[in-house]
């Protein structure tokens, strides 16, 4: 089994900046990507940022430029780093792991941006 637990959320103003974590723990003997999802009220889950086992990432549009999303793999833990924060980030962000070919969420970080 395979625990993924997230720190670092909180409240932020408006162009202040956050650093997520999300540590696994267990059984990890192979992960695959490592991705940031948020999720706003009354909104889907939408992707934000994945780095895959190779190491390249990806980014929704909406965080280009002001997002990072970065990982230590001798801890697997993936971190996002997030700059120029505005109102319309705030959301409950998730990490997601494929770990032995099985997906695992975090148990979510509320991130709250005021203007």
């Amino acid at each position: 089994q395979v625990q993924l637990v997230e720190s670092g959320g909180g409240l932020v103003q408006a162009g202040g900046s956050l650093k997520l974590s999300c540590a696994a723990s267990g059984s990890t003997f192979r992960i695959n990507h490592m991705a940031w999802y948020h999720q706003a009220p009354g909104k889907q889950r939408e992707l934000v940022a994945i780095i895959s086992s190779g190491g390249s990432t990806n980014y929704v549009d909406s965080v280009k430029g002001r997002f990072t999303v970065s990982r230590d793999t001798t801890k697997n833990t993936v971190y996002l780093q997030m700059n120029s924060l505005k109102p319309e980030d705030t959301a409950v962000y998730y990490c997601n792991m494929m770990v032995n070919l099985v997906n695992y969420w975090g148990q979510g970080t509320q991130v709250t941006v005021s203007s």
